[in-house]
């Protein structure tokens, strides 16, 4: 039992750090490769906690190997536009002068609503701000 207890620390405090190197984002900021980063992050995570079997090294090593993949391509991703128009896409304009594009919306399969939910957000937070 206190194994279990120490292991989950120590895999705790190495994701908060990786975490943390990542850069500071919230989930609906993120580039689809830190989605998956985060989320292979917390599977592999996982399974030294669960299982006092697999030794702890086994855990770590994938971690920190997955770090390094994302800070590399976030690098890559930043130095070049090729590389980041592969890596994270290209975005798609939904509102144009004032008119909201429909067909732009289902392409990228945006509801309606949501949209306008989100510029709802954005002018509060622009009133706020003033």
């Amino acid at each position: 039992m206190g194994t279990i207890f120490i292991r989950t620390i120590i895999i705790y405090i190495l994701v908060l750090i990786a975490i943390r190197l990542m850069g500071k984002r919230e989930i609906g900021q993120l580039q689809p490769y830190e989605l998956v980063v985060t989320i292979m992050i917390a599977d592999v995570a996982s399974l030294p906690m669960q299982n006092v079997s697999i030794p702890l090294f086994q855990g770590v090593v994938p971690i920190l190997g997955l770090l390094f993949a994302q800070i590399l391509a976030s690098i890559l991703s930043f130095n070049s536009k090729i590389i980041n128009k592969y890596i994270s896409g290209k975005p798609t304009i939904l509102v144009a002068r004032g008119k909201i594009l429909e067909d732009n919306l289902k392409k990228q399969k945006y509801s309606l609503e949501t949209l306008l939910e989100q510029i709802r957000v954005c002018r509060l937070s622009e009133y706020i701000r003033t």
